[in-house]
């Protein structure tokens, strides 16, 4: 696949991580695996946890100019010096969201596998949009983002798209000419070693 047709890569953090050990990991993945955009999605929903989450990863991904975004508190993105918010309602907060942070942040949101939320989040001014599962997973309604709605948005729709959920080494093989992003998280952070495992998800790319 020619670089410039290759969908770049957003890493999801994981929900909860060793402040102590965690920092190291992503700076060694990203200094191996080319990296557009950190999301930090926590679990937490304690203002202290996140702050001192997001400090200690923004300093990792930005000395590596790599943009950070977090998961729905928007309150919170100015403050911590982050670059955007990933919202996870589709259309429903992106106008709130650019009032509140203003043109220059990045702000995307979670459509599932809704093309007519996606095209409303992309009229309220959404940077980006993200459909998924595209894999089976036991989480959420059960509903999944199909290739025929990657297809059709890359055809129709300018507004950047990024896939994820559940994703495999056929599905990233499959999806890689309809999509300009895939985010990857869950995939790997449970295994032993993430680079490795982040890697060979990514070989269909090379």
């Amino acid at each position: 696949m020619a670089e410039s047709d290759r969908p770049q890569i957003t890493l999801i953090s994981p929900p909860t991580f060793d402040l102590a050990v965690f920092p190291d990991r992503l700076a060694r993945l990203m200094d191996v695996v080319d990296v557009a955009c950190l999301r930090i999605s926590l679990a937490s929903r304690e203002e202290d946890n996140l702050t001192r989450a997001s400090d200690a990863l923004r300093e990792v991904a930005h000395a590596r100019d790599v943009a950070v975004v977090l998961d729905t508190h928007l309150l919170l993105v100015e403050r911590l010096g982050l670059d955007g918010v990933h919202l996870t309602d589709g259309a429903r907060s992106v106008r709130a969201a650019r009032k509140a942070l203003g043109a220059d942040a990045i702000i995307g949101t979670f459509c599932g596998g809704t093309r007519h939320e996606g095209i409303g989040a992309a009229e309220a001014g959404a940077d980006y949009v993200a459909f998924g599962p595209l894999g089976a997973t036991p989480l959420g309604d059960g509903q999944h983002a199909d290739h025929a709605l990657f297809a059709w948005w890359s055809e129709m729709i300018e507004i950047p798209v990024i896939a994820e959920g559940a994703l495999s080494v056929d599905l990233i093989r499959d999806f890689a000419p309809v999509t300009d992003f895939f985010a990857i998280g869950p995939e790997i952070w449970a295994t032993e070693d993430p680079v490795t495992t982040l890697k060979a998800l990514l070989a269909p790319l090379a």
